[in-house]
């Protein structure tokens, strides 16, 4: 019989929505929306499970709650998954919504500096406690009647000037899992760790003193183009009074006595480098489950002139009394027993987007199906190469969306859609389906190219034409790539998926021709050094010599296409 890490709520299944219903119990002024786990710390924060992003269906549902008429400002953490997802509620919350699309503001906060501007080029920097700050900033300045131009324009210059950098003495134990070997020895401490359990950026043996370590932590954070051009990410001025704030953040496992000794040494070192801590904030603000460890947050104030916001006005913003338990507040009011759930202030749920009154073609069906049979019989091919170079669920994730396309196809009420509005529903499905970074992908590729292939037939009621899906199709690239850094070469899904759509592009070109393209793109990958996603955490020779999962899905998709569209 196996042992379980210890803790005292041991189920991960159960644990984010109990611990939802706990602040709602002290807190009256937050509800819980059960089914798509909702509300939190500002109007809404939207919760995945343990490590995961929410779906773009809970972050849609989140939107129709806040919708009001001065609109709404989505601030995100800069990891893939939560771009893709909370991107793609954007998306469709706009096709749904046109009217909406100007009051639909979109941040993503990054303020990691512990990888390096080269290292992270592509996949940029991580979301980490700095995002706090820039919630409380903006939160209070809508607070205060701004528009919704303001409170972005000052949410984005706030996370222009963010930098943390967090160290661990060991990574924490996910409830319900099985304890392993430790990562790091007795004598060892990990330097860049980040809020979902990975690795970070570097270690040091034997562990330093306090004072020695947070010299080593501030070295990444007072960077310089002068100093260390690859981390200076933290517009440090040359001249003139330097102000901050520090914001000293537990982790999640250290004790209370050890955190103040942390902060103490933290502000007197930061005081001996010049630099003036107008607001120290310390407390437990982001956590990594139970992780023993710290993170540390600047942000840099402006000078006088600098920027449309005055240092005063930001320290006034971050003053501004919060009603939420975890900026040191207290309701006043005695527990709340019950939980409600509150009624959407929009009635919009379902896409607008245009059901045209041709039915698809056999042929557009049989592709689609050949498509998912291709994708679940390279299950166990995608599955192996994600075991090397990922966490080794691509090949599992693309077989769930195929089979839960396939299932959608047997329906009738499928069968009463258009081009248009199959593709739309496919999306739809497939990111339910698949979660996570893949899903995330391929509904907001889908979703995108449903609303490029509306626009091309608004004028046409027949069949969409060749030249009508590849203008579509490379509409819904360009809109892919508005969340995605990635771009061709890059060992992903988007090199062999930008060299069809490209290749389509000339009329001369047939289907098995681009499909050679494409193919041609995901055996490539294997020569590519990993730049983007979780095979950019791990050692290049690891992954030399295996394709990319997330390409070859793509090629094998493409293939069950060609085999269906040429029937």
């Amino acid at each position: 019989m196996s042992t379980l890490h210890k803790h005292i709520v041991s189920s991960p299944s159960s644990l984010v929505v109990d611990a939802l219903v706990g602040v709602t119990a002290i807190n009256p002024n937050a509800a819980v929306d059960k089914q798509h786990k909702g509300e939190g710390m500002l109007t809404a924060a939207v919760c995945g499970d343990v490590f995961a992003s929410p779906n773009a269906n809970q972050v849609k549902r989140a939107l129709q709650l806040v919708e009001n008429d001065k609109g709404t400002l989505m601030v995100v953490k800069s990891y893939t998954g939560d771009i893709l997802n909370f991107g793609l509620a954007r998306e469709q919350y706009c096709a749904a919504n046109p009217s909406k699309i100007s009051s639909l503001k979109f941040v993503v906060v990054g303020d990691d500096v512990s990888v390096g501007k080269k290292q992270g080029e592509i996949v940029g920097r991580r979301g980490l406690a700095g995002t706090v700050l820039v919630y409380k900033i903006a939160g209070a300045l809508a607070q205060q009647g701004a528009s919704l131009e303001e409170v972005h324009g000052v949410a984005q210059f706030v996370a222009d000037r963010l930098g943390t950098i967090a160290v661990g003495l060991e990574h924490c134990h996910v409830p319900g899992t099985e304890p392993g070997s430790s990562h790091l020895k007795d004598d060892e401490i990990e330097v860049g760790m980040g809020i979902h359990n990975e690795s970070g950026h570097s270690r040091i043996r034997p562990i330093p003193t306090l004072p020695d370590l947070v010299d080593k932590l501030l070295n990444y954070l007072f960077a310089t183009p002068e100093s260390d051009e690859d981390r200076a990410f933290i517009p440090w001025p040359k001249k003139g009074t330097r102000s901050c704030v520090l914001l000293v953040n537990n982790l999640g496992g250290l004790s209370a006595l050890e955190l103040s000794s942390v902060a103490k040494t933290v502000a007197g070192k930061i005081g001996e480098a010049g630099v003036n801590i107008e607001r120290m904030l310390v407390g437990t603000y982001m956590t990594s489950l139970n992780m023993p460890g710290f993170s540390v947050t600047l942000l840099l104030l402006p000078q006088p002139n600098e920027g449309s916001i005055s240092k005063e006005k930001i320290l006034q913003l971050l003053d501004a009394p919060a009603k939420t338990p975890s900026w040191t507040w207290t309701s006043g009011a005695p527990p709340r027993a019950d939980s409600p759930t509150p009624s959407a202030r929009s009635g919009a749920t379902t896409s607008s987007l245009k059901k045209d009154n041709v039915p698809v073609s056999n042929q557009f069906s049989d592709s689609v199906r050949h498509a998912c049979d291709a994708l679940i019989q390279a299950e166990p091919e995608i599955t192996q190469m994600d075991q090397i170079v990922g966490d080794g669920d691509c090949g599992t994730t693309l077989k769930a969306g195929a089979k839960a396309v396939l299932d959608a196809l047997n329906k009738p009420e499928f069968a009463s859609y258009g081009a248009v509005g199959s593709i739309s529903q496919i999306g739809q499905i497939v990111g339910d389906a698949m979660g996570g970074t893949s899903g995330a992908l391929y509904s907001i590729y889908l979703s995108a190219l449903a609303q490029g292939l509306q626009g091309a037939l608004a004028n046409n009621s027949g069949e969409p034409t060749r030249e009508q899906y590849t203008d579509a199709a490379a509409f819904a690239l360009d809109r892919l790539y508005t969340y995605t850094r990635a771009r061709p070469p890059s060992r992903t899904l988007v090199d062999p998926l930008a060299a069809f759509v490209q290749s389509l592009k000339d009329p001369g070109v047939h289907l098995d021709q681009a499909f050679e393209v494409a193919q041609r793109a995901a055996e490539d990958t294997k020569k590519l050094p990993a730049r983007v996603g979780r095979a950019a955490y791990v050692n290049a020779e690891a992954v030399e010599g295996t394709c990319d999962p997330g390409a070859w899905g793509i090629r094998c998709l493409l293939q069950g296409l060609l085999k269906g569209a040429s029937k």
